[in-house]
């Protein structure tokens, strides 16, 4: 079956970095578009950054030239590098993908957690 294992997650000050990891497994992770989505407290689930199965990239105004996803392939992982985070980045981080293969089905994975406090 599919499953994403996040991790990477931690406690930091502002201005200081961390770099997420999700790895995949039950896809063929190469022709996937993956996503990492955040959610904190009492606020929706929303998008943070995509990336497609060629490289292309899509970010939330709120971390463009922040954060950076990216892909290893080979090892069916995805990436978010985060630098000069700010507080408002504390939130649950999820790693998602949508199957292309019928039935399309979201996966989600179990979350980690940032904080990005003082």
């Amino acid at each position: 079956q599919v499953q994403l294992v996040d991790s990477g997650g931690g406690s930091v000050q502002p201005g200081g970095s961390l770099r997420l990891s999700c790895a995949a497994s039950g896809i063929i992770f190469s022709i996937h578009t993956m996503n990492w989505y955040r959610q904190a407290p009492g606020k929706q689930r929303e998008l943070v950054a995509a990336i497609t199965s060629g490289g292309s990239t899509n970010y939330a105004d709120s971390v463009k030239g922040r954060f950076t996803i990216s892909r290893d392939n080979a090892k069916n992982t995805v990436y978010l590098q985060m630098n000069t985070l700010k507080s408002e980045d504390t939130a649950v981080y999820y790693c998602n993908v949508r199957t292309i293969l019928p039935p399309s089905t979201e996966y989600w994975g179990q979350g980690t957690q940032v904080t990005v406090s003082s």
